[in-house]
């Protein structure tokens, strides 16, 4: 069995780099070859909060040069300058960065629907990416990023990062079907108490003067809302969604682990049931996914309640990011930590033991979050110079991505989905095709 998923990867990693070989790209993209010594120059596009979380990331890796910081807020790019990197340029608009022969790699780390422009400009100029999750902020989107690094011959990290941590290389290296059986059920979600008043209630005003509110939106239009911008857009569905923010990483997770390219229905449902915001996604939903080899995945998205959704220890503490439901047992993945709770027989079943109880710890304790951006941050710059693909690539960011979208269009158009992931449509609904994309504002347009 292992020898075969092995031989997949590697399959699937010749093919996809055939296809960068066989591609027309810039002659920018074909001059410069940087030398496993060599420091990779970065430039930081967009440097608050998380962006600043993914620059103390890279600052850990060795041969890794800070070459510029871009933000729309004034403020925010000088405060991250002064304390990353002060002799770092410092630009409003990140295009400043991509005619800069000087300029290896870009990271992006702006709201989301920022992504696809910025990612395929940068391919477009010769630049590797390190782009931030969710990928995009619709499928068509996603897919024309792929496209560009493809044609351009790019090095595309989607920051899916647990894809680089130790545990999950260890589990899915393992294969760990082998131990929990055929899974036919996955659990994940995201919970947090917002009740009773979220994200607040503001009225459009005129923006911060440190902020340029018109190229924040870029290809959206909206008058300003402090309850908008620097973080709350993501509970603003022109921008991001919850489901796509936090719940990607567990749906990647479980799509990865199981060897799924992606669902075949949908069916999301919820609302704002109690919350009392501005918001524009729901306070409560669940989402489930089919997929064709007979498994299901369920999102629980619970922004009234903030307890755990899945088993949990003697503390009440959730034993997993996840859960995957086996028949031999059942997985609960934590970054450092995994279960496997062997199954119970059950009614008019042998009850020979189905499998070995399992409570597996990483050996340096403290491995989380940050540092598992470390490693996948560094898993970036070393394929910058071997010309491999990454850990997240593009082509899984974007397959990954298309879960949490489907499960926004289906709960706008309030029906179950068929979705077909090879044409990645649907195949029950034209109103739920015409979602795929928006209609950009001029002047804003995607291009390869």
């Amino acid at each position: 069995m292992k020898s075969n998923l092995a031989s997949r990867r590697s399959f699937l990693k010749t093919t996809a780099l055939g296809m960068m070989a066989a591609s027309t790209a810039t002659a920018r993209s074909e001059e410069k070859i940087i030398g496993a010594n060599d420091a990779v120059r970065v430039a930081f596009v967009g440097v608050a909060n998380r962006g600043r979380q993914v620059i103390n990331a890279f600052k850990n890796c060795p041969n890794m040069q800070i070459a510029g910081f871009a933000d729309v807020d004034s403020e925010t790019l000088n405060k991250t300058g002064e304390t990353f990197a002060p002799e770092a340029d410092r630009v409003k608009d990140f295009r400043a960065f991509l005619d800069r022969d000087d300029i290896d790699a870009i990271v992006i780390a702006t709201p989301d629907h920022w992504h696809a422009w910025q990612t395929i400009e940068s391919c477009k100029a010769g630049k590797d990416v390190y782009v931030e999750k969710p990928l995009s902020q619709t499928i068509y989107e996603g897919r024309m990023m792929v496209n560009a690094a493809r044609k351009y011959k790019r090095v595309v990290q989607v920051g899916i990062h647990r894809r680089s941590g130790p545990l999950y290389q260890k589990l899915y290296n393992e294969n760990i079907l082998e131990r929990i059986g055929k899974v036919t059920a996955c659990n994940s979600g995201h919970c947090s108490n917002m009740y009773p008043d979220g994200i607040g209630r503001a009225k459009p005003t005129a923006p911060p003067a440190t902020l340029d509110w018109d190229l924040w939106l870029g290809p959206r239009n909206q008058e300003y809302q402090e309850n908008i911008a620097p973080y709350k857009f993501r509970w603003w569905g022109d921008y991001s969604s919850q489901i796509a923010n936090n719940g990607v990483h567990f749906l990647d997770m479980m799509r990865w682990l199981l060897h799924e390219k992606g669902p075949t229905s949908v069916c999301a449902m919820g609302g704002k049931y109690i919350v009392n915001d501005d918001r524009t996604i729901p306070d409560t939903m669940i989402a489930c996914f089919e997929f064709a080899s007979g498994c299901l995945f369920e999102f629980h998205h619970y922004e009234a309640s903030g307890n755990a959704i899945m088993a949990t220890n003697e503390h009440g503490n959730p034993l997993g990011f996840f859960e995957m439901r086996g028949t031999q047992g059942t997985l609960f993945a934590y970054d450092n930590h995994y279960i496997i709770r062997p199954e119970r027989p059950g009614q008019f079943q042998s009850k020979t033991p189905r499998a070995e109880w399992e409570d597996w710890h990483l050996e340096k304790s403290g491995t989380g979050n940050l540092e598992i951006t470390d490693l996948h941050a560094q898993n970036f710059l070393d394929c910058i110079r071997s010309r491999e693909l990454p850990n997240g690539d593009v082509e899984e960011g974007h397959l990954s991505t298309i879960m949490p979208h489907i499960a926004n269009i289906s709960l706008a158009v309030g029906q179950r989905l068929t979705w077909d992931p090879e044409t990645e449509r649907f195949t029950n609904s034209e109103e739920a095709n015409s979602m795929l994309h928006y209609e950009y504002r001029a002047p804003w347009k995607l291009e390869l």
